[in-house]
């Protein structure tokens, strides 16, 4: 029996994914989270074999997540199951740590799929995806301006976006107000953008926020 641990902040999504696992004789959602730190305490405490991880929760990334994760539960497979389009987030969750990538959207018809590759030891991607990575389409000339950022600087843009202050920001990080203004000013000078506005506009229109 594949043990399924489900990490949404949503119901209506958590439900969704436990419907359609219902039907599969093998695997079971043995548990739900609804936040990252919910998720660490749930991974540490009982036994899983594969991880279905939304990276946009309230409080710690997704991102971060991933990294402990990875630190902690090397062998555990995390599949990211995102409302986010592939081409803008799949490659940086691979490079975290994640075991696999899949959207929201396309969760009814591939979910099973994708858990069984992850749970073997493989790697999911859409084939879209892999014929974009594969034919190299994703070179430094075509790739969006935010792949340059870290991940940090990517969390700041990402709450920016949402319209959070940098004194929210630097609570919800557990950083300084100081620190947060710093990842700004560099992530505003490596994507050319001068205004909160312009970040906010970017944002939109790569799909970078809900």
């Amino acid at each position: 029996m594949i043990r399924v641990l489900i990490a949404d902040d949503h119901p209506i999504v958590r439900q969704g994914l436990r419907q359609i696992l219902s039907r599969i004789s093998d695997m079971k959602v043995a548990g739900e989270a609804i936040n990252g730190q919910e998720t660490l305490n749930q991974i540490r405490t009982g036994e899983w074999d594969v991880l279905v991880l939304d990276i946009t929760m309230p409080g710690r990334s997704g991102f971060d997540i991933l990294k402990q994760l990875k630190h902690e539960q090397p062998d555990l497979p995390v599949l990211v199951l995102s409302i986010h389009a592939e081409e803008q987030f799949a490659v940086r969750a691979l490079k975290a740590g994640a075991s696999g990538y899949l959207t929201k959207e396309n969760a009814p018809d591939e979910l099973i799929k994708a858990i069984r590759k992850v749970v073997s030891g493989g790697k999911y991607i859409s084939r879209s995806l892999a014929e974009t990575l594969a034919f190299g389409l994703d070179t430094d000339a075509a790739r969006p301006q935010h792949n340059a950022l870290s991940d940090r600087e990517f969390q700041v843009m990402q709450l920016m976006a949402n319209g959070k202050t940098l004194a929210e920001i630097a609570e919800e990080l557990s950083l300084s107000a100081k620190t947060v203004s710093t990842y700004r000013s560099h992530l505003l000078e490596k994507m050319n953008l001068k205004t909160n506005a312009e970040l906010i506009r970017y944002a939109l229109e790569h799909g970078l926020i809900e």
